[in-house]
C-alpha cells in the first residue's frame, strides 16, 4: 500500500473556538455516529474523517453538506472509526524517528484502509434499515478517507458519488476502476503530477480542483478559521462538494 504523503504528516489540526453542532450522535452498526440533516432528506451522504477524529472543522463540514442548499438536502453521517484512540497529537510533526515510527504504525494499524472499509457494508445496511426514507447515498473522505473512498468506489455499488479533499495514499491506477464520479479537492501540497494522472482516468461527471494556497487538511481539522483566506477556500471547497453531490446523488 502507498505511504501517506509527506504533507499528510507535516502538522497537527488547528484548535478552533468551540462550534456548535447541528447535529446529533447515535449509535449505528456499534459506531458513535454523528448525524446531521433534515429529516426530510431522501438523499445521504456518508463522511469519513481524517486520523484526527471528530475535530469541530470537519463538523461543521458535515452540516455544512447537509443544509447548504435547501433545494438539495442531505442525511449526513460520520463515524466516529477511532474514538479515544484517534492519532496521538504529540506525534505531530513526525520529526524524530520515533514520532514517525509511530505515525507509520497507525496508518498500517487503526487508519489501515482495510479495517474501516471492511466495516462499511453491515454499517451502510444499517443505516439504510433504520432510515428507510434516504434513496441514494454519496460518500467522501479526508486524507485516508480518501482512500476507503476510492477502494469502496472500485469494489462496491453502495454510492452513487464519491469525493476526496487532500488525498493521501491514493494510488494513481486505482482511478481507472472507479466505477462512480469522483471530486477531488486537492490542497497545493499534494503531488500535482499524482493528482493530475489520477483525475485523468477518472469517469464521466468527475473532476480536480486544486487549492494552490491552502495547506494539507485545510478542509478538516487543519482548518485555521484565524487565516481568512483558509476560511473563504474552506467554504468555496464545501460549495463544489454541495454542487457535486446535488447532480450525481
Amino acid at each position: 500500500m502507498a505511504e501517506p504523503s509527506p504533507a499528510c504528516c507535516a502538522r497537527g489540526p488547528v484548535e478552533v473556538k468551540s462550534y456548535e453542532p447541528k447535529g446529533t450522535y447515535v449509535e449505528y452498526a456499534g459506531l458513535k455516529t454523528y448525524q446531521t440533516g433534515p429529516a426530510t432528506a431522501t438523499k445521504a451522504i456518508l463522511l469519513i474523517y481524517d486520523i484526527f477524529g471528530l475535530y469541530p472543522q470537519t463538523i461543521q463540514g458535515a452540516d455544512i453538506l447537509a443544509y447548504a442548499d435547501p433545494k438539495h438536502e442531505f442525511r449526513v453521517f460520520m463515524p466516529d472509526w477511532f474514538g479515544d484512540g484517534a492519532a496521538d497529537l504529540a506525534m505531530y510533526p513526525p520529526d524524530t524517528p520515533e514520532k514517525h515510527a509511530y505515525i507509520m504504525a497507525y496508518f498500517d494499524g487503526p487508519a489501515k484502509p482495510e479495517k474501516t472499509i471492511n466495516q462499511i457494508p453491515n454499517l451502510v445496511r444499517e443505516l439504510k434499515e433504520k432510515n428507510p426514507g434516504l434513496t441514494d447515498w454519496g460518500i467522501m473522505g479526508h486524507c485516508w478517507g480518501g482512500k476507503v473512498v476510492t477502494i469502496l468506489a472500485i469494489e462496491t455499488s453502495l454510492f452513487k458519488a464519491a469525493a476526496q479533499c487532500h488525498p493521501s495514499l491514493m494510488v494513481a491506477e486505482d482511478a481507472k476502476n472507479v466505477n462512480i464520479p469522483m471530486a477531488v479537492l486537492a490542497s497545493g501540497e499534494e503531488d500535482p503530477e499524482l493528482m493530475k494522472k489520477f483525475a485523468a482516468d477518472l469517469k464521466a461527471g468527475s473532476f480536480l480542483e486544486t487549492f494552490h494556497d491552502q495547506v494539507h487538511g485545510w478542509m478538516a481539522s487543519k482548518a485555521d478559521f484565524n487565516d481568512p483566506r483558509i476560511t473563504v477556500e474552506y467554504y468555496r471547497g464545501y460549495s463544489l462538494l454541495v454542487s457535486f453531490f446535488s447532480k450525481h446523488v
